[in-house]
């Protein structure tokens, strides 16, 4: 019974004046005026617009109109930092979103516009490899995520994840599965799909971790319609948990609301775009965007509520108002770190096991799109104890990051670079 999850539990509702400053409440005009199908619509253009999001524009560097109160003492003091440089193993990918070390020591990278390479300890690319399905390569959407099967020695299966287009001209995240070969990849088959389809082309999160007992986790992000997050008939802003062939473990939280998804593992998050399994724990933890500030970094636990979007430190992109009903609430779990008042736009993650950078064994490397940097977070426990800030000077948007076999960070940027962190 300590498994039952409930929706948020007695919240008030916020006060008028503090109503006016929410962005939730042009959602809320947006579904009393509208059909469903038109106000998919509406949200689908205005996440599309000027404001943008600050995920991927970098619209949360810019300082809010409304200056924000002073933020909350988040981020401890930093550490003194391990100078650290880069080796450049190639700038020729265009758009890369993930990379995955095989057996021999190459590479895997997926490109946005639908492309799966091979990369070899050189920087050699391969042509990109047939079997791939069509993509949704539209604004956040394209080929994304890519992980190794548990069995790989054996079944040379690869998981990925992509924007999927369906017949009505929306999309949505879908899972699949492949043989990998040579120059192909073949038997793709989609296991899990994100639902509903939308017209939207943001925040799909869709980031994929193993955990040790061979279930997949599957980040999923709300799509910018918010309304969504706590409807757990909807896997938007949903983690979902299933076996590797889609199946729905029997053991997953199970949830009072009618109609329920089986496969959540976890709700209320944003857009869930850096993912990892805790080397100790076995627990994953994730990175997830705020809007403009509210960043967070997530221990995520069976059937929990992160809150998104009533529960916040992220604040309205035109006002500078907070959003949400508060930042902490009953039964709803609290993030370990967050950004605030600016948001860094946190993408791929990976806690660091290697001896090649001294000082850094056990922190959580998480890359920053809109902040452009490396950041390095130190570690006590499932506390964090420092944040040391690396790279900055490149002036790159880090969107993954992955410890490689020889004990040195990977890093892919936006502009096409995959880079190898080494001591200065």
């Amino acid at each position: 019974m300590d498994r039952v999850a409930r929706p948020l539990p007695g919240l008030l509702p916020r006060p008028p004046a503090a109503r006016r400053g929410l962005r939730l409440a042009r959602s809320s005009r947006l579904r009393r005026l509208l059909p469903l199908p038109l106000l998919l619509i509406a949200m689908s253009l205005s996440g599309c617009g000027g404001s943008g999001s600050g995920d991927e524009s970098g619209v949360s560097d810019t300082p809010p109109l409304v200056a924000p109160p002073p933020a909350p003492a988040a981020t401890p003091a930093p550490v003194a930092p391990v100078a650290v440089t880069v080796e450049e193993v190639t700038a020729q990918l265009e758009a890369p979103w993930s990379l995955v070390f095989l057996p021999d020591g190459s590479m895997l990278v997926t490109e946005k516009p639908g492309r799966l390479r091979r990369v070899d300890a050189a920087g050699r690319l391969s042509p990109p490899l047939a079997g791939v399905p069509a993509v949704h390569a539209v604004g956040q959407g394209g080929l994304l995520d890519v992980a190794l099967s548990p069995a790989f020695d054996s079944d040379r299966m690869i998981y990925f994840t992509f924007a999927e287009p369906d017949a009505g001209g929306n999309s949505r995240a879908a899972v699949a599965r492949a043989v990998l070969g040579e120059s192909a990849i073949s038997g793709v088959e989609v296991i899990y799909r994100q639902t509903p389809s939308l017209p939207s082309s943001l925040q799909y999160g869709a980031r994929l971790v193993f955990d040790r007992d061979g279930h997949l986790y599957v980040t999923f992000g709300d799509r910018r319609l918010v309304d969504g997050v706590q409807d757990l008939t909807t896997t938007l802003g949903k983690v979902v948990r299933i076996f590797p062939d889609g199946r729905i473990p029997p053991d997953n939280p199970v949830f009072a609301q009618p109609g329920a998804v089986p496969g959540i593992w976890s709700y209320g998050h944003r857009n869930p775009q850096g993912a990892a399994l805790n080397p100790l724990t076995g627990e994953l933890w994730l990175s997830e965007h705020g809007p403009q500030g509210g960043d967070e970094i997530n221990r995520v636990l069976s059937g929990r509520n992160y809150g998104w979007p009533r529960i916040t430190y992220g604040r309205d992109y035109d006002t500078g108002l907070p959003l949400g009903e508060a930042t902490t609430a009953p039964g709803v779990e609290p993030p370990l770190h967050y950004w605030v008042p600016v948001s860094i736009a946190p993408a791929g993650m990976d806690f660091y096991t290697g001896d090649k950078l001294p000082g850094w064994q056990g922190s959580l490397l998480v890359g920053a799109l809109a902040g452009q940097m490396l950041v390095q977070l130190s570690l006590q426990g499932d506390s964090v104890v420092g944040e040391t800030r690396h790279l900055q000077t490149l002036g790159e948007r880090f969107r993954a990051v992955r410890q490689g076999p020889d004990g040195y960070p990977y890093l892919l940027t936006d502009s096409g670079r995959l880079l190898r962190v080494v001591p200065r």
